[in-house]
């Protein structure tokens, strides 16, 4: 009779990769080393990754302390050496945004500044709704601050699937309601780029043209740190003040500013 043998036992598979993850992995690495995928790669490398397909949160997670990805915002992520433009920021700024209210807010103040290359990242997103939308539906929207506006047509850009307060209507905001501190700065910085065409004197008659409007004086003091001895002067003098105040769309119309009606 022949010994008895004991049949092998099979191990339990381990963890699996997915097809697809293997030369997409591959792929980013080869980028941050500085090479790229071969020509023959089906991978493409994409400008921005967020939870999902191809990469799970934690994954995302991962590549990044290796160094295959860099965070741009919260939860999303750019291969090392992409250029964040508006519109990139905009679309890792729209991540943090559920979906069923994306279409009904606008990013404003700190949050756009920083959209636009002119503030740090912000901790929440600052989210303006207009008032003639109903804003109680939107409280529960986690990690963001609601702001309730009135919103002309020229206050509004779209950038990367999300609304944004044009730069005009964002230089104004913080110059009214963000602290000193953090506002000269991204003033400034707004005002040193050409392609957002923020102009002081037409910022500052904004303001003046507001007769009735909270933190105005505060507002002309952080805007008078922006301006050259040689230019600063005293309070503007507006021929035909402007009621109500509420959004720059009256200023573009009692001034007639043509490049108001513009989009980035």
């Amino acid at each position: 009779m022949a010994p008895f043998t004991q049949p092998p036992v099979s191990q339990p598979p381990g963890p699996q990769t997915p097809a697809l993850q293997t030369p997409v992995l591959q792929a980013h690495a080869s980028h941050a080393r500085g090479g790229s995928p071969p020509a023959d790669s089906p991978v493409q490398l994409q400008e921005l990754y967020s939870p999902g397909l191809p990469f799970t949160w934690p994954e995302l997670q991962s590549m990044a302390a290796d160094g295959v990805l860099t965070q741009l915002y919260q939860h999303g992520y750019t291969v090392p050496g992409t250029a964040a433009s508006p519109q990139l920021r905009a679309r890792a700024a729209a991540h943090g945004v559920p979906a069923p209210v994306r279409r009904r807010v606008v990013a404003g103040r700190m949050t756009a500044a920083w959209i636009y290359g002119c503030a740090r990242e912000p901790d929440r997103l600052a989210l303006l709704v207009d008032a003639k939308r109903r804003i109680s539906s939107l409280r529960s929207t986690r990690g963001c601050t609601l702001h309730e506006v009135r919103l002309g047509p020229f206050d509004v850009v779209s950038l990367g699937g999300l609304m944004v307060s044009s730069p005009l209507r964002t230089a104004l905001d913080i110059a009214l309601h963000v602290e000193a501190e953090r506002a000269v700065p991204a003033l400034r910085l707004l005002l040193k780029k050409p392609e957002l065409d923020v102009r002081l004197r037409l910022l500052v008659l904004a303001v003046e043209a507001m007769p009735r409007l909270p933190h105005k004086n505060a507002a002309l003091e952080k805007l008078s740190l922006l301006a050259s001895p040689a230019v600063a002067r005293g309070p503007v003098d507006v021929e035909h003040p402007v009621d109500p105040p509420h959004s720059t769309e009256h200023v573009a119309e009692v001034l007639g500013v043509a490049h108001l009606e513009g989009e980035l």
